[in-house]
């Protein structure tokens, strides 16, 4: 039987690699010490992500446009028009392909039989360097894709799940705007596939149409409820039923800032703690009646300081602490396997294909 593992819907590996020259095979502390010093410090890898038993990353392709506000110290790489966008985005498709290549523990996540792997290696007790991390490719924001009838040509490729929202594209008409026509087309594409379809970052008119019209797996891999964050990118009471309806998933992320309304960057780390998470996550039990569509999406290591993040954790190492966390408010034991691992599981395991 599987031990308790940990799934994160939300981490930026590759675009971390290509902005910062950041090595997820190396400790986070080793690339704080090799990073520039007004770059954000690093605060994921693999050895930690292990130590935490995160068995599974949704891990993005991002790309950004020149228009868009850099984070904090970064300074190359974006896009001026779609072939930039689809060269960004095809080097760090390239970048999983290699990381995968390269590091024994790490397994691109195209297949159930690939996940099943992954998971088997979580089993028992082995030693750390016995088990597996398993990379579920998304992309974030769908500027990369020329087409719809595209889409087809990147899950050949091992994309398995894509949020069309993060800024104006021709499948979005604005960041507060709804689908374009081609949105709507967009959404078929995915569908034929079976692919994640993931509302994060879509404004609340997109997200209500694409939970009306979309008839995949679907999921917002990292956002708060609104009545928690205040946040317009976040889900309204009304958006999280309808998502468990569809029988979707929101992950919750570690930001502080979609994690308590009054929080400002100047504030001290410990202004907000792990039971932040914990009140997000109880909302939307509460909201939906169940702890069945919730879940993690950290965004660890999303390009703002470590001080942005709850007081106890540091690195992605610390995640493992949301199970005591969350044992603490009451939730059992297996709400909080369902919680950190089983639901975002669910919805994944819909996405895949045999073999």
């Amino acid at each position: 039987m599987t031990a308790m593992i940990l799934v994160d819907a939300q981490q930026n590996i590759a675009f971390n690699a290509q902005q910062f020259s950041r090595e997820y095979q190396s400790w986070a502390w080793r690339q704080r010490r090799a990073s520039a010093a007004d770059a954000p410090p690093a605060t994921t890898s693999l050895r930690d992500t292990l130590l935490a038993r995160i068995a599974i990353v949704i891990s993005s392709i991002t790309v950004l446009p020149e228009a868009s506000p850099p984070p904090m110290g970064e300074r190359l790489h974006r896009y001026r028009n779609d072939e930039e966008a689809r060269q960004l985005a095809h080097w760090q498709l390239d970048y999983y392909r290699r990381l995968a290549d390269e590091a024994e523990q790490i397994q691109l996540i195209t297949s159930r039989d690939a996940l099943d792997a992954v998971l088997k290696s979580w089993a028992g007790e082995q030693p750390l360097d016995k088990r597996r991390q398993g990379i579920v490719m998304q992309l974030k924001g769908a500027a990369p894709i020329s087409s719809p009838q595209q889409f087809e040509e990147w899950h050949g490729w091992g994309l398995r799940a894509v949020a069309p929202g993060w800024g104006q594209s021709r499948y979005v008409s604005s960041a507060d705007g709804g689908l374009t026509r081609l949105g709507f087309a967009l959404l078929e594409a995915l569908g034929s596939q079976k692919a994640l379809l993931d509302i994060a970052g879509m404004s609340a008119r997109a997200a209500a149409a694409a939970l009306d019209r979309y008839e995949g797996p679907i999921f917002a891999s990292h956002g708060s409820p609104r009545a928690i964050s205040g946040g317009e990118r976040c889900l309204a009471d009304a958006a999280l039923s309808r998502l468990a309806e569809r029988g979707g998933v929101l992950g919750i992320m570690l930001y502080n800032r979609f994690l308590k309304k009054s929080w400002h960057p100047s504030d001290r780390k410990d202004s907000v703690t792990l039971a932040h998470w914990v009140d997000a996550v109880d909302h939307v039990c509460q909201v939906t009646g169940s702890a069945e569509f919730v879940g993690l999406g950290s965004d660890i290591d999303g390009g703002y300081a470590y001080s942005a993040l709850p007081s106890a954790v540091d690195t992605s190492s610390d995640l493992w602490l949301l199970r005591r966390a969350l044992l603490a408010r009451g939730f059992s034991l297996e709400q909080a396997a369902a919680i950190l691992g089983g639901n975002m599981l669910r919805v994944l395991r819909e996405s895949l294909a045999d073999g």
